[in-house]
């Protein structure tokens, strides 16, 4: 700064330096408004997240719009896949008529759906594969395409599979009774496993007089509000209400499906069967492995020619190719006319049942990126080895072995512990081999029941003990009264016996005794007499606590867990392959018609189409193809009552798929440990635990036991819970012994052992009794099986006194993929005419 001086000259001001004190502003009081912060940022956003602090800085206005953003992109994600469905970028809407009563046709529905007043143009004819009741519909009106289906309910696994793709479920209903008892199982079953989009329909209203039309209508939707209370009953008994259907169809709420809507699935409408090359100096025929060729509408999601496909029933196969032929059903109706039914059908022997010059290839299958096929993990029987033996310790091992020493040691028991045991004369002849852990289970199992079996004949002898003379007086009075009523029954016993299976009977007679055995005394099992506690029992063991004492899920596995896989989180890996298959945009898209060339595929599969079977693909997410250890929540279905024990072979519906196993049941808590169930408990949910196939949740679950006379029964219906081989299920058994001399709070107990060594070697596990005394064994006393024990407080005469022990369980691998068709289901087995019956 220049200044000027009083004589003229120019003088330099002064110029503050960099450490120039600044004095802070005045405080006023105000500080910046909202209005001032939103000019200064002039309406930019930060592009990072938001963080905690921010989120709750930020404007109410802000926070309302952007929920309303995510509403409206919800809704219009919702709304346009719902009018993809049926239009010209999606596939056809898929419809399944099925009829719920004996007494109705679902053939009348079909046809009066098809016909020309419903303002439908019929298109194609049998336009599904192995469903002779099929056609595809085009609706200028609502510019919409159907696909309708009529298939039997009789066999219970196409009725599930075709549920399991369909987009819209049609009841057909009878005007009084609305469902019979097959019908309901038929909705249990469908409940169970997921049902999709339905409407009700009633034929037979209109017949009725015009004052018995209300009261019809109204007695039929008291029945029907119990399964579908919200659900609208259509009559159908004019080309009116078929419109009204047809529209009702089109517009209505699609429910989703988890198991379905997170794969790529497929109906079968075209198939056909190539057979493979025979190799040289080999057989070839219709009977071996060919190509199937497999046209359909893809739905779900993006289908891509790398992933494995699933065909129910048969098993997982791959892709070679992937085709895009000529769309059979197109929306436009002047670029196609309606398809002709050929004499052959729609199944071929040789492809070239459709136009060769409109087929086009999408995409082929690299060798290098397709899964495989693995289900089971290689196992190396030599992974376990750390070091190969010298010659010198080969020779050594040559000659120990030519030395014979035979003696009896507990199994478990290394070499370096039998050298100190000292041979007996008694057990001289004893020599017990190394067995497979499942052998064990099983050997356990087969005593288990061996003495269950014991014991009630041993019951049925004492209930029945009684003087001779009184029980051949019974049998004379019995003979007599025979004789009377013999002439009389004859015919109508016979009849009854009949349909009889006495081995059934008896059978059924035996779980019954066991399962009322099991709820009475639970768990507990008798002390053999002919060999020692210490050998039969030497898998259990003692827990302090059984929800706090440790147990190590990687302890004495079992030679099956070698062959299976395992995560190390399913959880997250179930995340990350949901989310990258929500948002895969590669492959053929939803709604393409296409054909799928599937390698290596059986001649049955063939067979099972054209028998009349509907076909159905579903694309499998990575993993699903290998083999480990699902748990399934299932609840017991009340039309059940008969026992169902553990490891007993049961058919399992797990979404897509359907297979038979031997599962075992255990309890559904939270702790780390898990007390198995040696039956299905009908008051409480149980986990199944079986190997199976790695499927990812949601999916339904059904169980079903099949009879001896080929009828498959519903037991249990859930979902699937986890796969996780590291959960420890363990079986519980309970020796009981009873208080011989009480002082106190001491007491002598016998009838729990039979010798001193079994004292000695159960001694250090804790005791309790049934009314919840709590004690230890001090001391044996004698040698035939007395021992003092020592509880927490008086015991009393009448008290039991009870050891548990426990040992892991595993269930049996029995895995089987192809499950045998189901006989039609009946109510009732032995039907006989009550006239023939002598009702006294």
């Amino acid at each position: 700064m220049v200044k000027m001086a009083a004589n003229g000259e120019k003088q330099q001001g002064h110029r503050p330096g960099i450490y120039k004190q600044k004095n802070k502003g005045h405080k006023h009081g105000k500080h910046r408004t909202k209005g001032e912060i939103e000019r200064e940022n002039k309406g930019r956003v930060s592009v990072t997240a938001l963080t905690k602090k921010q989120r709750k800085e930020q404007k109410k206005m802000d926070r309302r719009h952007k929920a309303n953003q995510l509403r409206r992109n919800k809704k219009d994600m919702v709304l346009t896949e719902k009018r993809r469905l049926g239009s010209r970028d999606g596939p056809p809407h898929l419809v399944a008529v099925l009829s719920l009563h004996a007494a109705v046709d679902a053939g009348a529905v079909t046809k009066l759906l098809r016909g020309e007043g419903a303002g439908g143009v019929v298109h194609q004819e049998r336009c599904i594969s192995g469903i002779s009741d099929s056609f595809g519909m085009l609706l200028p009106r609502f510019k919409q395409r159907f696909t309708f289906l009529s298939h039997s309910t009789a066999d219970m696994h196409s009725l599930l599979d075709v549920a399991k793709i369909a987009d819209s479920l049609v009841f057909v209903l009878d005007s009084t009774e609305g469902w019979d008892s097959y019908g309901d199982h038929c909705l249990s079953c469908l409940f169970a496993q997921g049902l999709p989009s339905h409407a009700l329909v009633c034929q037979g209203v209109s017949d009725l007089p015009v004052k018995k039309r209300v009261e019809s209508r109204r007695a039929l939707s008291k029945i029907t509000e119990i399964r579908f209370p919200d659900a609208r009953l259509f009559p159908l008994d004019s080309e009116q209400d078929a419109t009204l259907l047809l529209r009702h169809l089109g517009t209505q709420r699609q429910r989703k499906l988890g198991f379905r809507s997170r794969r790529s699935h497929l109906l079968a409408q075209h198939v056909t069967f190539t057979p493979n090359m025979p190799a040289e100096g080999t057989g070839g025929g219709p009977t071996g492995l060919g190509t199937l060729c497999v046209s359909g509408y893809v739905r779900g999601r993006p289908l891509q020619v790398d992933r494995l496909v699933h065909i129910s029933g048969h098993g997982d196969f791959q892709l070679s190719q992937i085709d895009a032929p000529s769309d059979p059903l197109p929306l436009n109706l002047t670029a196609a006319r309606p398809a002709k039914p050929g004499k052959g059908g729609d199944v071929d022997m040789l492809v070239g049942g459709e136009d060769e010059a409109a087929v086009r290839v999408l995409m082929k299958a690299d060798p290098s990126c397709r899964e495989n096929l693995q289900t089971e993990a290689e196992v190396d029987p030599m992974d376990g080895e750390q070091t190969w033996p010298t010659e010198t310790e080969l020779l050594e091992a040559e000659e120990a072995r030519k030395i014979k020493r035979v003696m009896k040691v507990p199994k478990g028991t290394s070499d370096y512990q039998a050298t100190w045991i000292v041979d007996e004369d008694e057990e001289e002849n004893g020599d017990i081999d190394e067995e497979s852990s499942e052998d064990d289970d099983d050997n356990d199992d087969m005593l288990d029941e061996a003495m269950d079996g014991d014991d009630e004949e041993n019951n049925s002898q004492d209930a029945g003990s009684g003087s001779e003379e009184e029980v051949e007086e019974e049998d004379e009075e019995e003979e007599e009264e025979e004789e009377v009523c013999s002439t009389e029954r004859t015919g109508a016993d016979q009849r009854y016996d009949e349909h009889m299976d006495e081995a059934a009977e008896e059978e059924g007679l035996k779980r019954y005794r066991e399962a009322r055995a099991n709820e009475m005394f639970p768990d507990e099992v008798d002390t053999p007499l002919d060999m020692a506690t210490r050998i039969r029992f030497q898998r259990y063991r003692g827990l302090k606590s059984f929800r706090s004492s440790p147990w190590d899920p990687m302890e004495n596995l079992p030679l099956n867990y070698s062959r299976i896989f395992q995560f190390q989180s399913f959880e997250r890996t179930r995340h990350r392959i949901l989310a990258e298959a929500a948002a895969e945009e590669e492959g053929a898209m939803v709604g393409w018609y296409v054909t799928l060339h599937i390698i290596d595929v059986p001649f049955s599969v063939m067979e099972s189409v054209q028998s009349g079977r509907p076909l159905m693909l579903v694309s499998l997410l990575p993993h699903e193809q290998k083999m480990s250890v699902m748990h399934l929540l299932v609840r017991r279905h009340p039309s059940n009552t008969e026992p169902i024990k553990s490891k007993e072979e049961l058919v399992f519906h797990c979404g897509f798929r359907r297979f038979r196993a031997s599962p075992i049941f255990s309890q559904h808590t939270s702790a780390d440990k898990h007390k198995m169930e040696r039956f299905l408990r009908p008051d409480a949910p149980t986990v199944v635990s079986v190997y199976a196939p790695i499927t990812f949740s949601p999916a339904g679950v059904l169980l079903f036991k099949q009879r001896n006379d080929g009828i498959q029964d519903l037991v249990a219906t859930g979902s699937l819970l986890s796969c996780d081989p590291q959960r420890v299920v363990l079986k519980r058994i309970v020796l009981s012994g009873h208080p011989f001399k009480i002082n106190r709070r001491s007491a002598v107990v016998r009838y729990m052992f039979f010798n001193r060594d079994d004292i000695m070697w159960f001694k250090p596990v804790e005791l309790r009794t049934k009314w919840g005394r709590r004690g230890h064994i001090k001391e044996a006393l004698g040698t035939h099986g007395h021992m003092k024990c020592v509880f927490d407080n008086q015991l009393r005469s009448q008290d039991t006194v009870l050891m548990n022990l426990y040992k892991r369980a595993f269930p049996r691998w029995t895995y089987d993929p192809y499950v045998p068709l189901p006989l039609p289901w009946v109510k009732n087995e032995c039907t006989v005419e009550m006239d023939d019956l002598d009702m006294e």
